[in-house]
């Protein structure tokens, strides 16, 4: 199997987007958990805006798929770490 050519920005740029998509979906998540209405929509606009990135980038080129998982991955491993920090702070 041949794989198709991958531009190392555009893939660079699917990790970050669907990084920070999958930051901003644990915040929207969280938001709605605690019943904040004008936090989870404004997460959830945000959560769509940074999704059209990785989307529109590796329908081109399936590959790019990989990237969307490793981003997705990062983002959402980080989020639940600083949302953790977070409330470590709070509790003292």
């Amino acid at each position: 199997m041949v794989l198709p050519s991958i531009d190392p920005l555009v893939a660079a740029g699917v990790i970050l987007s669907t990084a920070a998509t999958d930051a901003v979906y644990v915040m929207f998540t969280a938001n709605v958990a605690a019943r904040r209405r004008f936090a989870a929509a404004s997460w959830s606009s945000a959560w769509y805006l940074l999704s059209a990135f990785a989307v529109i980038s590796y329908t081109s080129n399936w590959v790019y798929v990989l990237f969307a998982a490793i981003g997705s991955w990062v983002g959402g491993f980080l989020s639940i770490t600083l949302l953790g920090q977070a409330a470590d702070r709070r509790a003292e």
